[in-house]
């Protein structure tokens, strides 16, 4: 992705926010200048991944196939004994008729809630033990309500709806064309983005960033050239 996509999103994720009255934590707004000079304290934020992140899944078709996420929190599973929080909190910003493709994740049970905008589609696979799609139904919590459907099916979020997906559960979700930018928000297990998703086409979660311009906000994957500590 172009880092100049990258900080459009950015700036673009942070108007919609200012206009919906959520507030978002001071290092959400700091410069590349601001992460150089943080301290020692900010090593959380940058350990476990806390703070931006803009993909197109390496498909170069943002509008079509793409995900902003800010994350507010979170454990890391893979230092436990470091960082004893077991649990995550995101939030996820999907465009009108944008795709997040199918994928899976090992460790991580979430709740996608949809706080507001348009509707939310998600289809719904188990995965078999060779992780393709199997053809078993599918069993899911909706606002904690048991639902049971059949493999391929279609579940909406409208405004104020959430669903609870399990570890192995393949999902996509599409916004809903002509319903509107969705504000979604993610609570679940501590989350690692760089090995807990499983695609089911190969695809990069995290992308190569085109340099085409200066960095106005940074992503978690940003952190390690500018916080040196």
């Amino acid at each position: 992705m172009k880092r100049s996509l990258i900080n459009s999103l950015i700036k673009e994720t942070i108007d919609f926010c200012n206009e919906r009255g959520l507030y978002l934590p001071p290092f959400a707004y700091w410069t590349a200048d601001d992460w150089r000079n943080a301290d020692e304290s900010y090593e959380e934020v940058v350990e476990n991944m806390l703070g931006w992140d803009a993909t197109d899944f390496a498909k170069g078709d943002f509008k079509k196939y793409g995900l902003v996420t800010f994350t507010f929190r979170n454990g890391n599973f893979n230092k436990p004994e470091k960082y004893s929080k077991i649990y995550c909190e995101k939030l996820l910003i999907v465009e009108d008729g944008q795709e997040l493709p199918y994928h899976f994740h090992w460790k991580k049970m979430e709740d996608i809630i949809n706080r507001g905008g348009g509707n939310l589609i998600l289809t719904l696979y188990n995965s078999d033990e060779n992780g393709g799609f199997s053809d078993s139904d599918v069993h899911v919590k909706v606002d904690g309500r048991s639902v049971v459907v059949p493999a391929g099916s279609e579940i909406t979020l409208h405004p104020g709806e959430s669903i609870t997906l399990r570890q192995g559960q393949y999902h996509k979700w599409v916004g809903e064309s002509e319903t509107g930018k969705i504000m979604l928000f993610e609570v679940s297990m501590s989350n690692d983005d760089f090995v807990d998703n499983r695609f089911y086409e190969k695809l990069d979660r995290i992308p190569e960033t085109e340099e085409d311009e200066e960095t106005l906000y940074l992503t978690f994957n940003d952190y390690k050239n500018y916080y040196l500590k």
